[in-house]
């Protein structure tokens, strides 16, 4: 018998903190009435609903309760795809990337816009951002570009989740002002964001996202976060003039729920599936404790010795971004890679490493016994193993004896199964889910 057959694994369930939305509709309609608080709209008028490519728990609910709201408003809503580069920055690669979760203008009941197109508002200044009471020195010379399609309609309503960032941390990271800047700004936006360096997007984005909200005719938001479980736990109507304020006070909220693996060292973690629908970077960032930016400074924890990649999820497309933090994967997972749209996210940003090939093995078995010898782990007993279906969800994971017999105590974590040997079957890959 290999030595990773020899591997007790332990199902655990972890319950995370945080409160959850019971009446979406409810909730939705006080939100849309806050967004349009003070929207000065006359009957008829066309309203440009963002659509971004990230993993947004009942998203296709959200957009279709949205537009069925302004519709009966008097208004006429569309969506309009605002993904950065993403989809290969065209119209074809973003209407498949928001049919893969399940956005059509079928399911919605609304026109969906998607091209290249961009115009530009004009460019940031220097002129300093007054944020929370104090002067931050914005940044001069940066076009600001948005989506043909959003600039020229009537109003603007900003949807998105917020959520920390994968490449760096600031007052403001994933969420409506980085739809603004980056999103809405498509490939050209994106380009001309992450052309500064990972350093400088904290800065970046209240910069130009202060002249989109100057320039163009965005009415408000919807703000979106998600507890531990990733189901809905806030949603918020923003009025337009009131998005810096609030959607920093929500970023807290969101880290404060945020979920984590259950251990904070591991010699192995295998992630059962990556891709853009669990995060923009494939994996986050944030679970896994790795950025491989240049220039910024690794974190602390998770302390993970090896990561494993056992899947590139199908609504990725092949975009594999984010490959690169894992030392090992397989050989499946290499071809169904699509090279040309990983390059293209990833040359965009500027963090190629995150598009680099780690050690690939013929299967999930012969992956995990590589890392063990690299290790040099001799009793399996004592191998710290951890295996998550994808860094979204959290609540199911499997864990090593070794790790189990140090959270037997947690009040959070609930053991559902085990002692159980790590099942594979007749090709050697993990008959563990994925999704």
């Amino acid at each position: 018998m290999d030595s990773s057959s020899s591997v007790l694994m332990y199902k655990l369930k972890q319950h995370f903190s945080g409160s959850r939305i019971a009446d979406l509709p409810s909730s939705l309609m006080e939100a849309l009435q806050q967004s349009l608080l003070f929207a000065k709209l006359a009957p008829g008028a066309t309203i440009a609903i963002t659509v971004g490519s990230r993993g947004i728990r009942q998203i296709d609910a959200i957009l279709r309760y949205v537009v069925r709201y302004l519709q009966d408003e008097g208004y006429r809503p569309f969506l309009v795809a605002a993904m950065g580069s993403h989809g290969n920055g065209e119209a074809d690669g973003q209407r498949e990337i928001l049919a893969s979760l399940g956005i059509t203008e079928q399911s919605i009941g609304a026109p969906i816009r998607c091209s290249s197109e961009v115009v530009q508002l004009g460019i940031t200044s220097a002129d300093p951002l007054l944020l929370f009471g104090s002067m931050t020195p914005g940044l001069a010379g940066l076009p600001v570009y948005m989506a043909k399609e959003a600039a020229q309609a009537d109003g603007i309503l900003v949807i998105n989740r917020v959520k920390p960032h994968t490449a760096f941390r600031g007052d403001y990271e994933s969420g409506l002002l980085k739809m603004l800047s980056v999103g809405l700004g498509r490939a050209a936006g994106a380009d001309s964001v992450h052309s500064l360096g990972a350093s400088q997007l904290a800065l970046a984005i209240p910069s130009i996202a202060r002249v989109s909200l100057e320039r163009a005719p965005v009415i408000g938001g919807i703000a979106i976060v998600e507890n531990g479980e990733e189901e809905t736990a806030i949603i918020e109507g923003i009025p337009a003039g009131d998005i810096f304020v609030r959607e920093r006070q929500l970023l807290q909220e969101a880290k404060r729920m945020m979920p984590s693996l259950p251990v904070g060292q591991m010699d192995l973690c295998l992630v059962g599936e990556m891709g853009k629908n669990y995060s923009g970077t494939g994996m986050d960032s944030n679970i896994i404790g790795r950025m491989r930016i240049r220039g910024l400074a690794e974190p602390d924890r998770p302390d993970i010795a090896y990561v494993g990649v056992l899947g590139l999820s199908r609504p990725s497309h092949g975009n594999a971004t984010g490959i690169g933090l894992a030392d090992f994967t397989t050989d499946a997972v290499v071809r169904d890679i699509d090279r040309d749209s990983t390059y293209l996210n990833c040359l965009t940003t500027g963090f190629v490493t995150r598009a680099a090939i780690p050690m690939s093995l013929k299967n999930d078995r012969e992956l995990i016994e590589k890392a063990m010898f690299a290790l040099k782990i001799k009793d399996p007993g004592a191998f710290r193993l951890v295996y998550i279906k994808n860094t979204l969800h959290l609540d199911e994971v499997w864990v090593s004896g070794a790790i189990y017999e140090e959270l037997q105590s947690e009040a959070h974590i609930e053991c559902m199964d085990g002692p159980c040997r790590l099942p594979f079957d007749n090709d050697g890959n993990l008959l563990l889910p994925k999704r």
